[in-house]
């Protein structure tokens, strides 16, 4: 078994959401810490109340040589760093590969040269597409519908092969709907926040899709059990609370758990249409119309068990969005 505080920990896109997160539960545990983001999308902001207890490196995943040098003495990689905006995968699908992929194995060469013990990397339920049965397990089939969800499908299959051919424990988490502070402002569970902060009712487009919400803190305490565990040397988790939620259920308890005053507004807006109601916002085409993942390997696997409801979580975004409405004024998605 791994003691996180006798370790050296590198993660990449530390300064954004995900990774943040895990950075400080890191440093709360006692490992040596290294952030290496280009802070292309991490703010500085989430990680400023670290900054002495953690090195930071101003830094692309896309340089090697750079990665190669950083990696010396580094016991542990959790890679977190990617390119996640579906609308920047469907416009630019050669820059996600990039990123995403290159990125990728970067790391993987970069662990490999340096005898890294593991490494933790984020994938995504987008690497399902559309579900043919909910919950999705991760023996469900992978056919994704939006470019991104290739490129993280790639990661996977690269990892799989590093495992194999070189030994490198490498364990995947596709990660269902994460929430909670310090999340970036574009996806609807933010949308419909940031208006009850504003006292406004939640714009609605068809309502019946389903999603499966974790909050952060579930994440990262699943992330801390993959990187302690001795049993689990290569693998993929589904992250997630496996329950289903549509999105005009998810309306309806942010009217009532902020005491918003009406009922939900329905706009119709087609995929790949633009919101009259919603400035800078358009639907996403080939939406995904269910998903719910199945987290029952985790539990079983690892003894992880989610623990914060969405209800719960919500006022806790809430709550840090009040503090940080300067965060949520540009869109992205």
């Amino acid at each position: 078994m791994m003691e996180i505080e006798k370790l050296k920990v590198l993660v990449t896109g530390g300064a954004g959401f995900i990774g943040s997160h895990i950075v400080e539960r890191l440093v709360k545990k006692g490992a040596e810490v290294i952030v290496y983001d280009n802070f292309s999308t991490g703010s500085i902001e989430n990680i400023k109340h670290l900054e002495k207890d953690i090195e930071v490196i101003r830094a692309d995943i896309l340089d090697y040589d750079k990665l190669l040098d950083v990696c010396r003495g580094v016991n542990v990689i959790s890679h977190q760093a990617a390119q996640l905006e579906i609308t920047k995968c469907i416009d630019n699908p050669i820059e996600d590969l990039k990123i995403n992929a290159e990125g990728s194995l970067n790391v993987f060469n970069a662990a490999i040269k340096n005898g890294v013990k593991k490494v933790i990397y984020a994938s995504s339920a987008c690497v399902y597409g559309q579900a043919q049965y909910i919950p999705q397990d991760e023996n469900h089939p992978t056919n994704p519908n939006w470019q991104y969800g290739i490129s993280k499908l790639a990661v996977e299959k690269y990892a799989d092969i590093y495992n194999k051919y070189y030994g490198i424990p490498t364990i995947g988490l596709r990660y269902s709907i994460v929430y909670g502070p310090k999340e970036w402002y574009g996806r609807v569970l933010t949308v419909f926040l940031k208006r009850a902060m504003e006292g406004q009712l939640p714009v609605v487009w068809g309502g019946d899709q389903i999603r499966d919400f974790i909050y952060i803190s579930d994440v990262v305490s699943l992330h801390s059990l993959c990187i302690e565990s001795d049993i689990v040397y290569n693998d993929i988790f589904n992250v997630s609370t496996g329950i289903g939620t549509s999105i005009k259920q998810l309306a309806r308890l942010i009217i009532e758990i902020f005491d918003l005053d009406g009922e939900p507004i329905y706009e119709d807006v087609k995929e790949g249409e633009g919101s009259e109601l919603l400035e800078g916002r358009k639907r996403l085409p080939m939406e995904l119309k269910k998903m719910v993942l199945d987290n029952r390997k985790a539990k079983k696997n690892l003894g992880w068990e989610p623990r914060v409801r969405l209800r719960e979580g919500l006022i806790k975004e809430f709550e840090w969005l009040k503090s940080n409405k300067h965060r949520w004024k540009k869109m992205s998605y």
